[in-house]
């Protein structure tokens, strides 16, 4: 009988999740590892090699440290489920001229609901993984996510949408070590080449990097339909053609393909007329934003009124704004204007390292 019972380890075959499983394991936990196949590189057209955590190599990669530690692995296929809602949503997104949040996606309706859906079946209380984000249980009967120790790896942000139901049965070993002490952990257990494995940054269905390539590989009648459309001054002005604007993202800059003498950028984007709208970088600046499918993490109703810090992109630093809560639309005031509010994108609220919750901006 284990020291702590039964967990069920998400293993993606990187040194993260690899660590939070043999991590667990030496703390006592009967642990499971579970590897998730979402998606294969020959459904989106890539021409690049197979990379990252639906690879065999991964794949092979989490079953081999599972066999060496002496508990056992699985491979999950939700290929289907991912296809169905996290690709067939990035699509949509793009098409009604926002910029989408796959990676929210996936965590909050399909890897948690898979991981805890198999978890009941393998007699597993808990699930665990590889994020840099902590969690604790507070005097108030919910659970709450806080920023990890490592504020370059801080993986909060994309934890948002995960209820309470699913954060009650949910461990995070690494939030209190730093990257470079995990890759520490991974060379004294003597995995020196997991020590050594890189990390992605793309969205893993994606591999090339390319959502305009992706897009037209998945809808190949889109570049045909939407080629053409104007390129417009906020005053309505033509200044040019684009290429179609899915294929644009607000803020941008480079790409335009038209010379103005100084920084444009995107500023709006109108699908029904399919019309990119540009400006000056300090048309980009906002003080106010909507944010809509909330899901509150740290109090099950905002208290008014609240002082938070809102991130708009998961690398943003975050900026003091007041936010009041109307149903479920977050109504945000900056206390400064920020740059690039991208409708579609995660907006997230903090107090100060706790995650308040978040939506999609508007």
């Amino acid at each position: 009988m284990s020291k702590h019972g039964r967990i069920l380890v998400a293993m993606s075959g990187g040194v993260d999740s690899s660590v939070a499983a043999v991590m667990l394991h030496e703390q006592g936990y009967e642990v499971i590892g579970l590897t998730m196949k979402t998606w294969d590189y020959a459904s989106s057209g890539a021409n690049s090699k197979e990379t990252g955590c639906c690879s065999l190599d991964s794949i092979n990669d989490a079953r081999s440290l599972a066999v060496g530690y002496g508990f056992p692995h699985y491979i999950l296929d939700i290929r289907n489920e991912f296809g169905d809602f996290v690709i067939d949503n990035f699509v949509d997104e793009y098409l009604a001229g926002r910029t989408p949040n796959p990676c929210v996606l996936c965590n909050t309706h399909i890897k948690w609901e898979a991981l805890l859906k198999r978890a009941d079946k393998l007699d597993c209380e808990f699930i665990a993984t590889g994020h840099y984000a902590n969690i604790r249980l507070q005097e108030n009967g919910r659970y709450v996510i806080s920023k990890g120790k490592d504020e370059n790896k801080d993986q909060s942000y994309v934890l948002w949408g995960v209820s309470q139901e699913n954060l009650a049965r949910t461990k995070f070993p690494l939030g209190s070590f730093t990257k470079a002490e995990i890759r520490q952990m991974a060379l004294d257990m003597g995995q020196e080449e997991l020590a050594k494995k890189g990390e992605s940054y793309e969205i893993c269905f994606v591999p090339d990097n390319d959502y305009r390539a992706f897009l037209k590989h998945r809808v190949p009648e889109l570049e045909q339909e939407v080629d053409g459309g104007d390129f417009v001054l906020t005053d309505g002005t033509k200044v040019g053609k684009h290429k179609g604007y899915p294929f644009y993202t607000i803020g941008q800059r480079k790409g335009l393909g038209l010379a103005f003498g100084k920084p444009m950028y995107v500023t709006q984007i109108l699908p029904e007329s399919n019309t990119v709208v540009l400006g000056e970088e300090e048309e980009l600046q906002k003080t106010e934003a909507s944010v809509r499918n909330l899901n509150l993490v740290k109090y099950a109703a905002i208290p008014e009124p609240l002082e938070a810090i809102t991130k708009i992109r998961y690398k943003d630093a975050g900026t003091f704004s007041h936010i009041h809560q109307e149903g479920n639309i977050m109504k945000v005031n900056f206390h400064h204007a920020v740059s690039g509010i991208a409708p579609g994108q995660s907006a997230v609220f903090y107090e100060g390292n706790d995650l308040l919750g978040g939506g999609f901006l508007m």
